[in-house]
């Protein structure tokens, strides 16, 4: 499987378990279904940038960098938001968010297969 079709199917899945990690905080089974589809949509992002930087780049360390980095930034807007009773869960979003961004960054670099090149020989 190709590093950009790794990290979306990944993303996604590993997006719908970080919003399911919502239910272990009291107050949020109102906002579950929003916080769902916003994560799904933040992983599948996040695979989706991670893999294609995978492609351009051979290094589990970098992957797990950028994987780390692209997380961060894609759960901080989510992070600042206050919730629909004003309180801010800032690092119950941004530490699953960012777990999710290295693992991505992880496993495109270590299990996702680089393009071949279709050079031809004349």
């Amino acid at each position: 499987m190709s590093k950009v079709v790794m990290g979306i199917i990944l993303g996604t899945v590993l997006g719908i378990l970080d919003g399911l990690t919502a239910l272990l905080y009291p107050g949020t089974e109102s906002m579950i279904f929003g916080i769902i589809v916003g994560s799904t949509f933040k992983g599948l992002v996040a695979g989706l940038i991670i893999g294609l930087v995978a492609r351009k780049l051979n290094s589990i360390n970098l992957g797990i960098l950028i994987g780390l980095a692209v997380g961060f930034l894609l759960a901080l807007p989510f992070a600042m938001m206050p919730a629909e009773n004003g309180q801010v869960y800032f690092w119950e979003i941004i530490i699953p968010g960012s777990l999710v961004g290295l693992i991505l960054g992880f496993a495109t670099q270590k299990y996702g297969k680089r393009p071949v090149s279709s050079a031809v020989h004349g």
